[in-house]
Order: C-alpha cells, then sequence, then structure tokens
C-alpha cells in the first residue's frame, strides 16, 4: 500500500514532468506475468486532493488478488504523478504503453488533464477507462474508451440537466451562468446554456471568470442586479469556496430560487468541513451521498474499508465524490477480461458494449463511445448543516437527492435565501 512518505518521495523523484511510479502490486503470483494497468494520478499539485482515489484502485486490486488475480494472474498498477499538470500527461501514458509495456490504461482526472491524451489514444488504438472527464470521448469516439463515472450520454448536457429539471418544476425563466475559463467548467457552462435553450428559459447573464480568482464580489452584484431566478456556477474548489464565502458577505437576491449546479469542491470532505452551514440550500451535482436510495451492501463495505485508510493518510475521510468510482475503474477491466477470456482489447470492448457489468454502485451499461446508457449524476440539496463538523455529512439528511426521480430521498427547500436559513 502506498503511504504519504511513499508519495512525497515520488513527488521528489520526477524526471521530465514525470515522478518514478508507483507499483500497486501484491505478492507474487506463480502464474504467468502480471497483468499491468497503467495510470497517472496527481499525488501533488492543485488537483492533490483527487489522489485519495488512488485508495479505490488498492482496494480493487487486493480483492481480486485475493480471489486468484484475472486469468490466474495478478494484477499491477503502475502509477505516475502528472503533478496535476496536463503538460506532463502525454510524456507520462508515452511511457506506460512504450517502456512499462502496460495492458490497459486508465486516465488521468477529469477533463482538463484528459483532453490532450484522447488523441494519442485513439490513433494508438489503446483501451483505457476513463476518469470524471466530462463528455471524455465525445470528440475522439473511440470504441475502447469506457467511462467510470455516472454523467450518461451526451454528457455535457446530461451532466447539466438534473439542475435545470429541478429549475423547469419550480417554473424558474430566468438563468445567470459563471463559469471558471477552463475546459470542464467551460463545456458544463455550454451545456447549461444549451438546455436552458431547450426548456424556454431566458439566460440573463453568462459570464466567465480567469480561473485564478478569488474575488466575486462584481460577479455577485452583476447577479443580484439581473435578478434571476436560478443562478447555475460552474466552478473549480477554490473558486467554489470563494462564491460560498461571497454569498454569505454580500447576500443573494431574493428572487434566486436555486443555486448551484456544477460546483466542483463541496463535494469534497475539506469544503465540507470548512463551509459547514454556509453550504445549506445549495443544489448541486454529486456522484454519492450516504442516503437510504444510494445504500448497497458493495458500497457499504467499500466504505468501511476506505475510510481508515483515508485518515491513516490524512486525506478526504468521507471519500464519496471520487474513491468509489476509481473502484468501479477496476471492475470495468475485471468485467472485460473475465468476460472475454482474455486481455485482447478487442475482445474485451466488445464485450463491454454487449453486456451490462455489475458494479459497487449498480449494474452499468456502455453506449458505443463508452459512456453509461443512463445518467445517474444526482443533485443534491445541502440541508439542515450546523456548525462546521464533518462527521454530520455521513449521517442522511444532510445532502438530499432531488434528481434522478428514482432515487429523490426528500424535497427541494425554496427560495436559496429561505434554504440558507432553514436547520
Amino acid at each position: 500500500m502506498t503511504t504519504r512518505r511513499q508519495f512525497n518521495k515520488l513527488a521528489a523523484m520526477g524526471t521530465l514532468g514525470l515522478a518514478a511510479p508507483t507499483i500497486l502490486s501484491t505478492k507474487a503470483f506463480a502464474a504467468d506475468k502480471p497483468i499491468k494497468i497503467g495510470a497517472s494520478v496527481s499525488l501533488t499539485g492543485p488537483l492533490a486532493s483527487t489522489r485519495a482515489g488512488e485508495i479505490g484502485y488498492q482496494l480493487w486490486r487486493d480483492d481480486v488478488n485475493a480471489a486468484g488475480g484475472l486469468l490466474g494472474r495478478k494484477v499491477e498498477f503502475v502509477i505516475y504523478d502528472d503533478q496535476s499538470s496536463a503538460s506532463n500527461v502525454p510524456a507520462i501514458y508515452s511511457k506506460l504503453v512504450d517502456v512499462d509495456k502496460v495492458d490497459v490504461l486508465i486516465s488521468p482526472y477529469g477533463a482538463n488533464l484528459s483532453a490532450p491524451l484522447m488523441p494519442f489514444i485513439k490513433q494508438r488504438n489503446l483501451f483505457m477507462v476513463g476518469m470524471f472527464a466530462l463528455a471524455g470521448n465525445d470528440r475522439a469516439r473511440s470504441n475502447k474508451y469506457f467511462h467510470a463515472c455516472p454523467w450518461g450520454p451526451d454528457s455535457m448536457l446530461g451532466w447539466a440537466r438534473g439542475f435545470f429539471d429541478i429549475a423547469k418544476s419550480i417554473n424558474a425563466k430566468r438563468i445567470a451562468i459563471i463559469n471558471s475559463d477552463l475546459e470542464f467548467s467551460s463545456s458544463a457552462a455550454q451545456g447549461g446554456a444549451q438546455v436552458a435553450k431547450e426548456y424556454g428559459m431566458e439566460v440573463v447573464m453568462n459570464q466567465s471568470y480567469p480561473p485564478n480568482t478569488s474575488d466575486f464580489s462584481a460577479i455577485l452584484r452583476n447577479i443580484n442586479n439581473v435578478a434571476p431566478d436560478a443562478v447555475f456556477v460552474c466552478s473549480y474548489p477554490a473558486d467554489s469556496a470563494a462564491i460560498i464565502r461571497g454569498v454569505k458577505e454580500i447576500g443573494i437576491n431574493d428572487s434566486v430560487q436555486i443555486f448551484g449546479g456544477s460546483m466542483i469542491g463541496p463535494q469534497y470532505g475539506s469544503l465540507l468541513g470548512s463551509l459547514g452551514e454556509d453550504l445549506n440550500g445549495l443544489v448541486n451535482i454529486t456522484t454519492f451521498v450516504p442516503e437510504p436510495t444510494l445504500q448497497s451492501p458493495g458500497i457499504e463495505s467499500f466504505f468501511k474499508r476506505y475510510t481508515p485508510i483515508a485518515i491513516e493518510q490524512k486525506l478526504d475521510p468521507l471519500g464519496f465524490y471520487i474513491p468509489p468510482f476509481y473502484y468501479v475503474a477496476g471492475q470495468i477491466i475485471e468485467a472485460g477480461v473475465k468476460g472475454s477470456e482474455s486481455v485482447d482489447i478487442e475482445k474485451m470492448a466488445q464485450y463491454l458494449h454487449a453486456n451490462p457489468i455489475d458494479t459497487i454502485v449498480g449494474k452499468v451499461a456502455f453506449n458505443d463511445i463508452g459512456d453509461w446508457t443512463k445518467r445517474r449524476t444526482l443533485m443534491i440539496q445541502i440541508q439542515n448543516v450546523k456548525g462546521n463538523d464533518i462527521n454530520q455529512f455521513r449521517e442522511p439528511g444532510k445532502q438530499v437527492i432531488l434528481d434522478p426521480a428514482e432515487l429523490k430521498s426528500g424535497n427541494l427547500i425554496t427560495p436559496y435565501n429561505a434554504a440558507r436559513k432553514a436547520s
């Protein structure tokens, strides 16, 4: 198991933007060489909070190897630190393929890091599992790409749709959209604008901001001036926190019925703890929350094992958003290998396109570009939070599921100012 000290050592050993690889393996098997899975993880840099996902890889690898491996061969991960930099990604994955000779790949985290990799994947005809990249395969359209996350088909629109479905249900007509000027946030904002148009809503403000913005007072005052019914925010962790604090300081127009939508950061334990009750009323996207409509034996077992490891390594102690889907990435590879009875990537891809698979987050089926055939992203509202104790977020009723309907666990509190005060 990779320790925090090892992480730091790897970060210090960078050469040409690459750290020496972390080899995630277990005791040697007698049979044949291992099946190698190559990936990069942001062990350092601005996205280092996502490195908790590596625990998902470790737990899946240990489970598979304890059960005899895949095709009688042990599973081994080769992982490099991409340092949260897209410029490091092409060299890392070239090395994984050409030097380390891995059998399959898992992408870096998110659209910003994955985008420069996709032409290489398509050109070299490689098998890859995608991690949290919105519309990750929409352009390359590789038939050997399979997304581990629940965005669903046409994810640029599907990611936003739950927020706008809720807005439509309360007759919101006027929408303000703000977004960070980065790949993911821009795609989410563009999708939101398209869904708003589809639903006959008027976009009364559509403003992007530089990624290093920390003062949102002018933007929030502009929002208050146009008095929208809904505010759709596409942001990253640092700006998400600054926006929530800005709302607390400046206030928001009473016209706003719902606020949030596509804010990355409030899914992580660190921000849930630091922002605490200031998050009340936020309607936002996520992938897992501990609501009764989402419980299953597989997910409960995962968190029982994840939590003590994360606490020991001083990583996200909740781990709701990212780590389960890193385990799912392993399950996708496992299903492809077992179902096709080979590590032939053509056969693996054919099997996964033709057969739904079981995962710790439920049954998953893939379309022709490897997106889930059914959207299962969650739109939740944060409710009834008091103070900053992070452990309250382990309880149901704090992150209530509003969408999709079949997973709904509570009701929307509106308008936003009333929801911010509700407890």
